[in-house]
């Protein structure tokens, strides 16, 4: 990815200072400028952490704006301007996570300041950031248009999908998890993309639909110009909000499956406000409403009760069952494989 590396910075403040600002009340803290900036996906994620952890925060007498921005440009921002990082929080997965680590741009986190902290599975008290969701990762499909696929070799073998099928490059974790997946099927492991792209080579037709990102893909199925795309289970809970005929679908060879984590920056200008956001996030009641369509996102605070939509997805039972993959694998190959597969799309 990049080996450029991030100085540490160390930051005081006077006590007359923090305890001025402890005296000062919700509304003038908020005035005086203690807003934390957010990084969250675009699409389902900023509407739905804006419309639903705004005003916790808010409540929480903080202010709170949400910067729509995918992992890998959210690395490349704060990589750009590690002394001035543009977002006080970052929104990541475990590949983005690794190399957020590697580069120190991201800090551990005082876990002390979470009331809800003791509301999650140890398995998702990170040290660098509470997880707020499991995204699990298969295949969206028209059942009007198309069979139910059962898996990823379907699509390849199967001449009804011939032409119907969208798939997005190696800078995407949904793709990324499919692309070692399918190399495990026709090759001889997670990191055997050379099979992969093989693949696609005798496969032209689904170089045709490759495009630039997985909103692209869900614009395009609502034009009825796909039926297949990679997706996780939030994209097809937004298909529905919205009338469209979508299914999701867990390929036989195992559901892909990651962990979404809120991440402190390094050199965060708010802190109490950053905080005040990662509490609600994994409040209760944000993700009461967060597990309901459109988002459908899975409740990671043990008190919120799945929803028999989420069930038909998995259940906190089967979450080790899903498929995890090697970060620190990928992340060693994620360069050169993006730029095979560029050259491939690009002829």
């Amino acid at each position: 990815m990049t080996d450029f590396k991030m100085t540490r910075r160390h930051f005081g403040l006077l006590a007359a200072g923090v305890a001025a600002a402890s005296a000062m009340p919700f509304a003038t803290r908020a005035a005086a400028g203690e807003t934390a900036v957010a990084a969250t996906f675009p699409g389902n994620w900023e509407d739905g952490y804006r419309t639903v952890l705004s005003p916790l925060v808010k409540e929480a007498g903080y202010g709170l704006t949400i910067a729509p921005s995918m992992a890998q440009d959210q690395l490349a921002k704060v990589m750009a301007s590690p002394g001035n990082p543009p977002y006080d929080t970052l929104l990541m997965s475990p590949g983005q996570m690794a190399v957020a680590i590697e580069n120190d741009i991201i800090q551990k986190i005082d876990p002390s300041r979470l009331k809800n902290w003791g509301m999650l599975d140890p398995a998702f008290q990170g040290e660098y950031g509470p997880t707020v969701t499991i995204e699990v990762n298969g295949i969206a499909y028209n059942p009007f248009l198309v069979p139910r696929p059962k898996g990823y070799r379907d699509l390849f073998e199967n001449p009804a999908y011939s032409g119907l099928v969208s798939w997005t490059g190696f800078g995407s974790n949904t793709a990324v998890m499919a692309y070692t997946e399918m190399a495990k099927i026709f090759g001889s492991g997670p990191d055997d993309m050379d099979a992969v792209f093989k693949l696609f080579k005798g496969h032209p037709e689904h170089l045709k639909g490759v495009v630039d990102s997985t909103n692209h893909q869900m614009t395009l199925f609502q034009q009825g110009e796909i039926a297949v795309f990679m997706c996780s289970t939030g994209n097809v809970a937004r298909l529905k909000s919205m009338g469209l005929k979508a299914e999701y679908v867990a390929p036989e060879s195992g559901a892909p499956a990651a962990p979404v984590n809120i991440h402190l920056t390094k050199g965060a200008k708010n802190l109490d406000a950053a905080y005040a956001y990662m509490d609600a996030a994994i409040s209760k009641a944000a993700q009461d409403k967060l597990k309901l369509p459109p988002t459908e996102m899975f409740p990671t605070n043990k008190d919120v009760a799945l929803t028999p939509e989420i069930e038909a997805y998995v259940t906190r039972e089967q979450l080790g069952n899903m498929v995890y993959p090697d970060w620190v694998a990928i992340n060693k190959n994620r360069a050169d494989w993006i730029r095979q597969f560029d050259a491939l799309v690009a002829g």
